[in-house]
């Protein structure tokens, strides 16, 4: 079975890597290069949330 975890673009993985330290940064999470496997379900879901909403906007932004 392949991973659902494979980027489209591989050659993006530095920007995304950027991306989530800013979106972390942005809801207060200290994140750290490699493993962050002590952060809490809460912390790890809020920069997720932080990164979709910068998504969605950037989107919305596009579109007009």
């Amino acid at each position: 079975m392949s991973s659902r975890n494979q980027k489209l673009v591989p050659e993006a993985k530095e920007a995304l890597n950027k991306f989530k330290m800013e979106a972390a940064n942005e809801v207060g999470v200290n994140l750290k290069q490699g493993y962050n496997g002590d952060l809490t379900s809460r912390q790890a879901g809020s920069v997720g949330g932080q990164m979709v909403k910068k998504m969605i906007e950037s989107y919305e932004k596009n579109m007009k």
